[in-house]
């Protein structure tokens, strides 16, 4: 594992992390800088992922910090923004991460369809993930694999309460904690095989 120090090795991402900001107000798209790199890069380090799925890539900022983690990880990130998909894929090689991260174009629905798992990490950083998402990023994750999910909070109605129900199913999951200042949730995969 590495052991350098978290702080400066997520601050290596610090200028895609305000390009990214200045993207989404140009474009004025959904592509929200996640504010907490150090936390997110903490999080992926101490679980050691082999493989990573990533949910919502926007120009490749977590991706970056995630594929930073390990220097064996392999990801898969997937993003619907044909635009995002560009540049992401761009970011992504000159930080020297593309040969180990592949950028898919497409909803996630389609684009998981086609992607097998198993992961030992997942991370949706979407608006609010839906029932149907959740329960298929379960079918991708291993058994105790940890699912990074931010937005919960957005979730309304219908929807926040069966996510609410979903996670509170201790035979399929465990709430292991929160980063982002309690807006992303560390929730671990307790049942199930893959």
């Amino acid at each position: 594992m590495k052991t350098a120090n978290i702080e400066s090795d997520a601050a290596r991402f610090e200028a895609l992390r305000a390009e990214t900001d200045e993207h989404r107000q140009r474009h004025g798209c959904h592509a929200y800088v996640f504010e907490d790199g150090a936390g997110l890069l903490a999080t992926a380090r101490a679980e050691r992922p082999e493989r990573i799925l990533e949910l919502g890539t926007a120009i490749g900022y977590t991706a970056c910090l995630l594929a930073s983690a390990e220097d064996r990880t392999q990801m898969d990130t997937i993003e619907r923004d044909p635009d995002h998909v560009a540049l992401a894929r761009e970011n992504l090689e000159a930080a020297g991460f593309a040969e180990r991260v592949r950028v898919h174009h497409g909803d996630f629905f389609d684009v998981l369809a086609d992607l097998p798992g198993p992961y030992d990490l997942a991370f949706f950083d979407g608006l609010a993930p839906s029932l149907p998402l959740i329960e298929l990023l379960y079918e991708r994750l291993k058994p105790n694999g940890l699912l990074i999910c931010g937005n919960l909070c957005l979730a309304r109605g219908a929807n926040q309460r069966l996510l609410d129900a979903e996670f509170a199913t201790a035979e399929r999951w465990h709430i292991d904690g929160h980063i982002e200042n309690g807006a992303t949730s560390l929730i671990r995969k307790t049942g199930g095989s893959t």
